[in-house]
């Protein structure tokens, strides 16, 4: 890939201010970038609005800007694109990509297989609604057969889709459009060449792949990264509790994710600035040095 075609992105959703886990993905998406010269967007993903609050938004913009890390173009917020993801799903259904739903979540949980990622999707209403169901919700249309990727860290990944994901929701039954439709519409109209996120949604990169193929989107290339946990082995994450970033230690939380990265400062660098060290990290950034997620 030349260094003018790299378009990489980094989306945090909203719902509370960056973690040290949201800032490893974030620093390496931006060294990813900015090591072959090419563009860094950001997109707040917004989509689930019930979730989402502004003041985290613009907190989160702060802190990214606190540790350096500038971003290309404006900030794309997917609160305002809910058209294209409409019209996305209308394509879909044009096509028999995906269908409506009326099974409730209970109704489904008492007829389904648990998978990798949670319930598969008996398919009941797959063939149409049953006698007496209206919509709640629409489904892809999951194919049968192998799906692959190639992750740029951990290697070929494979599944057969129909058999551990199924039909998977793409607009729930609140109306909001899901998080899987939004991205590939989202990371195609931003000619995202390069999605560099944590190991804990290489899972979630076959159904994102599965809608790039249907609506014929480009699909970028994919780099996992290992899942930062905290001192009990759980994810780092808002869910988990996780604290926030101080900007005040940015040099030492950018060190820290750094390191975590297979990149250690070296002592030169210790108590240096953010900027200072960015410039050293990008300089040096190898993907093979990064463990294994």
């Amino acid at each position: 890939m030349t260094e003018s075609h790299y378009v990489g992105r980094f989306a945090p959703s909203p719902t509370g201010p960056l973690h040290q886990g949201s800032l490893v993905a974030a620093v390496a998406s931006y060294l990813d970038a900015r090591s072959v010269g090419g563009r860094w967007r950001l997109r707040i993903d917004d989509v689930d609005r019930s979730r989402s609050r502004a003041a985290a938004a613009s907190d989160i913009l702060r802190t990214l800007d606190a540790f350096g890390l500038e971003w290309d173009g404006a900030v794309q917020y997917q609160d305002s694109r809910r058209d294209h993801y409409q019209a996305a799903l209308e394509q879909l259904e044009a096509m028999a990509h995906a269908y409506p739903c009326g099974c409730s979540r209970r109704e489904i949980a008492a007829a389904a297989d648990y998978g990798p990622a949670g319930m598969i999707y008996p398919g009941t209403c797959r063939d149409g609604l049953p006698r007496g169901k209206t919509a709640r919700s629409w489904r892809f249309r999951t194919p049968a057969g192998t799906e692959r990727f190639m992750d740029r860290r951990a290697g070929e990944q494979s599944i057969d889709p129909a058999e551990a994901l199924g039909d998977f929701v793409i607009r729930r039954g609140d109306g909001l459009h899901a998080y899987h439709l939004a991205m590939v519409v989202d990371d195609a109209a931003l000619g995202i060449t390069d999605v560099v996120r944590g190991g804990d949604l290489l899972a979630a990169t076959f159904p994102q792949i599965m809608l790039q193929k249907a609506l014929a989107l480009p699909r970028p290339r994919y780099l996992h990264l290992p899942v930062a946990l905290d001192g009990h082995g759980r994810k780092l994450s808002k869910t988990n509790a996780a604290p926030p970033v101080v900007v005040q230690n940015a040099p030492r939380s950018l060190g820290d994710a750094l390191t975590f990265l297979g990149h250690p400062p070296p002592a030169f660098l210790s108590g240096a600035p953010v900027a200072d060290l960015l410039d050293w990290a990008v300089r040096q950034w190898r993907v093979s040095t990064i463990p294994a997620p």
